[in-house]
């Protein structure tokens, strides 16, 4: 299958879906990276690029691509980025596509959220996720991550310029991610697992 992941930043992604890409990956299925700003206001572009270059090598993508959007500007924008994203899809052809909630008090987020929704209007599989800024997020789709944890985490880790920023006094955002994890995999009767609200999940197709 040809797995696509989207995030408005770097390191939105490896919060949101980084696990369940790792499993995708171990089991022969192409990952594809769609981020659509260089992250910009959260620290000097060209640093945050190469860190995400840094995380994406735990994947092996077969392409990692990049928007070329502004960091926090992504809303005036919401047509020429249904017709980006449309343009990315026709090109990979993505058989699961997973992307922001898009109930979250991040600007971009939201936008990115809702342009998708709009440009995979006929793809099957479209996943939500979930990451620190998400609200109102409930769940029916669970994958166990209990073997790609480490490699999540690494892959945050990776994005180090960005892993104490995240307002909470003596967190990093592995911590909270880890914590995630844990709650989600309880809701999910397992150990460790990442959550998902689905738009639209086809569970009888073939691969």
């Amino acid at each position: 299958m040809k797995i696509l992941a989207i995030g408005a930043h770097p390191d939105d992604i490896e919060a949101g879906c980084s696990g369940s890409l790792a499993k995708y990956a171990q089991n022969g299925h192409e990952i594809y990276l769609l981020i659509m700003t260089e992250g910009h206001m959260g620290g000097e572009g060209s640093v945050r690029k190469k860190e995400q270059r840094k995380s994406a090598k735990f994947l092996k993508p077969r392409e990692l691509i990049w928007g070329g959007y502004k960091d926090t500007l992504l809303t005036p924008h919401m047509n020429q980025m249904v017709h980006d994203i449309e343009v990315v899809l026709k090109k990979i052809d993505p058989d699961f596509i997973f992307v922001h909630h898009e109930d979250d008090t991040h600007q971009d987020h939201q936008a990115l959220a809702k342009a998708t929704i709009s440009a995979t209007r006929y793809i099957r599989n479209v996943l939500f996720y979930e990451g620190p800024t998400t609200q109102n997020f409930f769940p029916a789709v669970f994958i166990d991550i209990k073997e790609t944890l480490d490699t999540k985490i690494a892959m945050l880790l990776a994005h180090h310029s960005q892993v104490r920023k995240t307002n909470i006094e003596g967190l990093a955002i592995t911590d909270i991610v880890r914590s995630t994890a844990v709650f989600r995999g309880i809701q999910g009767r397992v150990q460790f697992a990442e959550a998902f609200v689905p738009l639209r999940l086809f569970i009888n197709i073939s691969v």
